[in-house]
């Protein structure tokens, strides 16, 4: 069953005018106007259409309150709130990449997977990141006992990769497996300076031989 009261982020025994000033904030703030073709901001708009729907018309939120009720009072573990796995696919994705986030909790009777809001205690989900903040995409489940207060929260952050950086991996690759090529010596096209320097060696060395000719 779905919690409409988590969709408006408002209390269970919010007045009717706050759950009208909650619709009015978070329906503007998600209007498919403002975010176009953003899947999430659509399908939070909807959540948000739906909930208001339900608690702001006053006899389908006494018979709402009713069921929400007895659903929590029907299911509500005594051990403490688990994580036991909360994974994606890949953690280093471009703008626009699906990823597939998987999941699985014990002993929790309210779970979400921020920032999208409640989920079962298991599931797989893909999505589609279209923003990131300094590069980064933060994933938070958060698992909660409700009858023991208690919640464990679990984080996985996603990193963004821009084509460029692709580019300059892959060209790295590359060169590790290009021929090197060799350089060789050539006799014929030794330095100048090299040149000189053997030619003053061999003029010392005839003038060494001549003084030694005459000295004899």
């Amino acid at each position: 069953m779905k919690n409409y009261y988590y969709f408006l982020s408002v209390q269970e025994n919010a007045s009717d005018e706050d759950i009208k000033k909650a619709y009015r904030k978070l329906s503007m703030k998600y209007h498919p106007d403002k975010n176009e073709n953003d899947e999430f901001f659509a399908h939070r708009f909807m959540e948000i259409q739906e909930a208001y729907e339900t608690l702001g018309d006053k006899e389908r939120r006494r018979v709402y309150d009713d069921n929400l009720s007895h659903q929590q009072r029907a299911f509500r573990p005594n051990l403490p709130p688990a994580i036991k796995s909360f994974s994606v696919n890949k953690i280093n994705v471009q703008k626009g990449e699906e990823i597939i986030i998987t999941w699985q909790t014990n002993h929790a009777d309210v779970v979400k997977v921020l920032p999208f809001g409640l989920e079962k205690s298991y599931g797989e989900k893909k999505i589609r990141i279209t923003e990131f903040k300094d590069g980064k995409f933060q994933l938070l489940l958060h698992a909660t006992n409700s009858l023991l207060n208690k919640t464990v929260v679990r984080g996985i952050t996603i990193n963004q990769v821009f084509d460029s950086e692709k580019e300059k991996f892959r060209d790295g690759v590359e060169d590790l497996f290009k021929p090197q090529t060799q350089t060789r010596t050539n006799p014929g096209g030794q330095p100048k300076a090299l040149k000189i320097t053997l030619a003053i060696i061999f003029l010392v060395i005839a003038i060494l031989l001549l003084v030694k000719t005459f000295a004899g």
